[in-house]
């Protein structure tokens, strides 16, 4: 999207009014952007000034200005719901008022930065958690998020930029929006932003330049965030329109041990197939008597019990299975679960090295090319 596109907000606004009036449980749309800076939080403002003037009861339950110009400008106008203050290391920060909100009740309200932590002694951890009981009071909201802090991403993000994305939202919560859009910019015109002072402070310019904002960064960046939505459109087509042949249902099913780096990967990869492909999916830990809780490093069991949490947290059914013959146990949940599609690790990891040990990796591949079952070994 073009800045030139920013300015018309007509068309966009009004589909966002009539899906706002369909349902009791509130309506939820969120702005991506590949980085800072593109204008999610300016596009947000500029809908919620003509939401205002079609009649709609509008407030900024919280927005991130970052003392960015255009960005405060458009804040003059729009009534707001005053922040919550709390006192935490001696400090008093503010924080977005959850319960505020949920009693004032306005048809919708402005929420930036998804994926934000919460101060230490709030309701809840995450934003996104607030979000979601907004909508379940039956609160529309507008929310923004980037790329970078997407779950099943935190993997190609990091290879992208180097860096480690603490803050994270579950791909299920963009699979709860109503409206996924993208904030797109060339590189050339984010790069131009920064060095124009647009969007940090001209001090944090050359630091900027030389770290993140760098063309191939942002270039790989832009790709992602264009897929997500896209992939979040082909979501919505799937689930709205009525199937035009046969098709098969796919299911998907991550196998993991307790390998715990090599397990978060293919939890990650595994979530993003199964949400292209709109589709139910499992992970899958085989417990063997070597692996028992009397017998496994109480940081290898809390590193296992993390990743039950991140599957369950990107959508996935837990199974947690016994036994000696590691194959045996795939194999039957596959078939009990009607897996189409297994994604494993590479061969290097603790499962892959029971199962050659064992010369059962033949036995694997052939009972699932018997049963139309694909394998998938994930770098």
């Amino acid at each position: 999207m073009t800045p030139n596109d920013q300015n018309r907000t007509g068309g966009p606004a009004e589909r966002f009014l009539t899906l706002i009036r369909e349902s009791r449980r509130g309506k939820f749309k969120i702005y991506i952007g590949m980085s800072a800076g593109v204008g999610k939080s300016y596009r947000m403002l500029q809908e919620a000034h003509s939401l205002l003037k079609n009649g709609v009861d509008v407030k900024i339950g919280f927005i991130e200005t970052h003392r960015r110009v255009e960005t405060e400008a458009l804040v003059a106008g729009l009534p707001h719901i005053p922040r919550r203050k709390l006192f935490y290391k001696g400090r008093e920060l503010e924080e977005m008022d959850l319960q505020a909100i949920v009693n004032a009740h306005p048809e919708l309200v402005i929420v930036d930065e998804l994926a934000h932590t919460n101060i230490p002694g709030s309701k809840n951890e995450k934003r996104w958690q607030d979000v979601l009981e907004i909508l379940d009071a039956g609160i529309n909201v507008i929310s923004a998020v980037n790329i970078q802090h997407i779950e099943s991403l935190y993997d190609e993000v990091k290879s992208i930029t180097g860096i480690d994305v603490t803050e994270r939202v579950p791909d299920r919560v963009l699979q709860l929006a109503d409206e996924v859009v993208n904030i797109d910019l060339t590189a050339d015109e984010l790069i131009a932003r920064l060095r124009e002072g647009k969007i940090y402070d001209p001090a944090k310019v050359q630091t900027a330049l030389a770290n993140f904002f760098q063309a191939d960064k942002i270039l790989q960046l832009r790709e992602l965030a264009l897929k997500e939505v896209a992939g979040q459109v082909e979501r919505k087509v799937d689930l709205t329109l009525p199937p035009t042949g046969a098709f098969k249902h796919e299911r998907f099913m991550a196998a993991i041990s307790t390998n715990h780096e090599v397990a978060k990967r293919v939890i990650r990869k595994t979530a993003r197939l199964a949400s292209y492909y709109n589709s139910r999916w499992y992970v899958l830990y085989v417990q063997t008597p070597a692996e028992s809780p009397d017998r496994i490093k109480l940081d290898v069991q809390r590193h296992l019990i993390n990743n039950f949490k991140l599957a369950t947290e990107l959508g996935a059914e837990v199974i947690q299975a016994k036994g000696q013959n590691v194959v045996a146990c795939m194999l039957e949940e596959v078939t009990n679960r009607k897996v189409t599609t297994v994604c494993m690790g590479k061969p290097h990891f603790s499962l892959a090295q029971i199962i050659l040990r064992t010369f059962a990796f033949n036995q694997l591949l052939n009972s699932l090319s018997e049963s139309d079952v694909d394998l998938i070994i994930l770098s």
